[in-house]
C-alpha cells in the first residue's frame, strides 16, 4: 500500500474550472497530501480535461501531492497510462468493486473506499490489501455530498478507526478548527472540500490544516 500524508486531503468542489485548478495548486503549495479531484455533475470528457488541468498545476506547485479522480477508474486509468500526475482513484460503494479498480489501475495505484458506518468499516477487512484508505462520514451534515446516512461527530470515529484496518480519512463539514480534535480520535487525516474551495487563501489554509493536524 501506498504511504501517504492524508492530514489535509482536498476535495475540490465545482466552481469553475479556473477556480478549481488555482486552489488546488495553491493547497498543494500549502502541504495538502492529497487532491481528489470531484466536481458534479459532470460529463467524463469534461472530467478528464478538469482532472488533466489540476494535475498538472499541482505537479508544479508541489510534486508530492498524490492526484485522485472521484469514481471514475476509466478516467483515472485513461490519465494515468497517458503519463499525467495522477495517482488513483477514490471510489463509492456504488462504483466499481475495488477488486477489479485494482485490477484497472495495477499496483502502484492509490484507491480509496467511501465508508461511514461500522457495519462499512468491518467490510473492509476482505480488500484491506487492494485499498489504501478509507473515507468516512459525514462527520457533520454538509450540503455537498447527500450519504443518507447520519452525521457521526467527534465521539464515533476512535470505535470506527479501530475496526478499520488502513487508514480513516474523516469528511463531512470538515473545517481546519475540526483538525486536532480529529487527528486525537485516531484517523489518519481530515477531507476538507468547502473550507479549503471557498478560502481568501487557500495556501494559508492548507498549511494550518496540516500544523493543527499534526499538533
Amino acid at each position: 500500500m501506498q504511504e501517504l500524508d492524508l492530514r489535509c486531503y482536498l476535495v475540490t468542489g465545482s466552481p469553475p474550472e479556473r477556480v478549481v485548478v488555482d486552489v488546488a495548486a495553491a493547497a498543494a503549495r500549502g502541504g495538502a497530501g492529497v487532491v481528489q479531484v470531484r466536481s458534479k455533475p459532470i460529463s467524463a470528457r469534461a472530467l478528464t480535461a478538469l482532472t488533466q488541468a489540476v494535475a498538472r498545476a499541482v505537479a508544479v506547485a508541489n510534486p508530492t501531492t498524490r492526484v485522485l479522480v472521484d469514481d471514475r477508474a476509466d478516467v483515472a486509468a485513461l490519465l494515468m497510462r497517458r503519463g499525467e500526475n495522477v495517482h488513483g482513484v477514490h471510489v463509492g460503494q456504488d462504483d466499481l468493486d475495488v477488486r477489479d479498480v485494482r485490477r484497472l489501475l495495477g499496483p502502484e495505484a492509490i484507491i480509496g473506499l467511501t465508508t461511514g458506518t461500522m457495519e462499512l468499516v468491518r467490510a473492509v477487512e476482505p480488500v484491506s490489501d487492494v485499498i489504501d484508505y478509507v473515507g468516512c462520514g459525514p462527520f457533520r451534515a454538509t450540503p455537498t455530498k447527500e450519504s443518507g446516512r447520519a452525521p457521526l461527530g467527534l465521539a464515533a470515529y476512535p470505535e470506527l478507526v479501530a475496526a478499520c484496518p488502513v487508514p480513516m480519512v474523516a469528511i463531512g463539514d470538515v473545517t481546519v478548527d475540526d483538525a486536532a480534535d480529529l487527528a486525537a480520535t485516531g484517523v489518519a487525516g481530515a477531507a476538507i472540500v468547502r473550507g479549503l474551495m471557498n478560502a481568501a487563501d487557500p495556501e494559508g489554509y492548507a498549511r494550518r490544516v496540516v500544523t493543527e493536524f499534526t499538533r
